[in-house]
């Protein structure tokens, strides 16, 4: 049974891309020569935090949107064997288009 996270308050969680660790040839890369990607997709948003006022303040991102993240940080969870990561909101450093 596959389960489904839905993050609270302000909360996204992110896949990160991971870098191809075999050349366009086939050629297995080093670790040293994988380049860190700092990229991921967005699988599900919280539905955002209050103001002391008590209105909404929505999240930043949707669902699908290819995200640029701190190279550090992020609450580490492990799902369907899969390491997925939980980010507030003003960590995201930015929407990625094409």
């Amino acid at each position: 049974m596959a389960r489904r996270l839905i993050p609270l308050l302000d909360r996204v969680l992110i896949e990160r891309i991971i870098a191809p660790t075999k050349s366009a040839g086939g050629v297995l890369l080093p670790e040293s020569a994988v380049p860190k990607v700092n990229e991921g997709v967005v699988l599900a948003v919280g539905p955002g935090r209050r103001n002391k006022d008590g209105d909404l303040i929505p999240v930043g991102v949707k669902e699908g949107d290819k995200v640029l993240l701190p190279e550090y940080g992020g609450s580490l969870v492990k799902m369907d064997n899969k390491e997925l990561f939980l980010y507030r909101d003003e960590d995201i450093l930015g929407v990625l288009t094409e």
